[in-house]
């Protein structure tokens, strides 16, 4: 409902309970009106100011810094506690410090004519993002660099921004093995089928 209209709703329900829907108004009731859409409208202010950018709005800007090697841009996005999980490694990173520590190496090793361009992104979510991505060798596609991203955001410790809590990397193989990785995984699934034991060694 309209600002308007809800005042002058909330007025003509004050007014009819106080016997007055008709002739000389209650200033009191309106008192009571416009405090309570003033604290309405303050509220709503203070939490857009807290909600400030957008989960997908930081991904964004994590992107951006990495294409432009800026490490200070990318470090405040970067949750303290924050898990990295790049399936190239066989490692998490874990914490700031070591994210940081991996992105400072990609940016002082890798050509800034390698950039990220995001396919697509999903913005509905206030505290995850899913992103389609590739990379591009001065505009140009680069071979097997297809690949996709989620993120997890929480509020960080002042409540003044989103950071990234949680990311994982899925990229594209150079090696495709196409219908053979179906058959490798009959084949294991055939085994641990006959040898549950092997299965509670993962």
């Amino acid at each position: 409902m309209p600002p308007l209209q809800l005042r002058l709703r909330m007025a003509t329900d004050c007014a009819a309970r106080n016997g007055n829907l008709i002739g000389r108004r209650n200033p009191r009731c309106f008192r009571s009106s416009s405090s309570r859409t003033r604290t309405a409208l303050v509220a709503a202010a203070a939490a857009t100011s807290r909600e400030g950018k957008t989960a997908a709005d930081v991904v964004r800007e994590f992107y951006d810094g990495v294409n432009r090697r800026d490490l200070a841009a990318v470090a405040p996005l970067i949750a303290e506690e924050c898990v990295y999980e790049d399936l190239v490694f066989p490692q998490p990173f874990v914490g700031r410090e070591q994210i940081i520590g991996f992105f400072g190496e990609f940016m002082g090793t890798i050509s800034p004519d390698l950039q990220f361009v995001i396919d697509d992104i999903s913005g509905e979510d206030s505290a995850a993002v899913g992103v389609t991505w590739h990379l591009e060798w001065r505009g140009k596609p680069f071979p097997f660099s297809r690949g996709c991203s989620f993120y997890r955001l929480v509020e960080s410790a002042d409540q003044q921004e989103r950071q990234i809590v949680y990311g994982r990397d899925c990229v594209e193989p150079a090696a495709k093995p196409g219908d053979l990785a179906l058959v490798i995984i009959r084949g294991v699934t055939w085994i641990f089928e006959r040898f549950p034991s092997l299965a509670r060694m993962l």
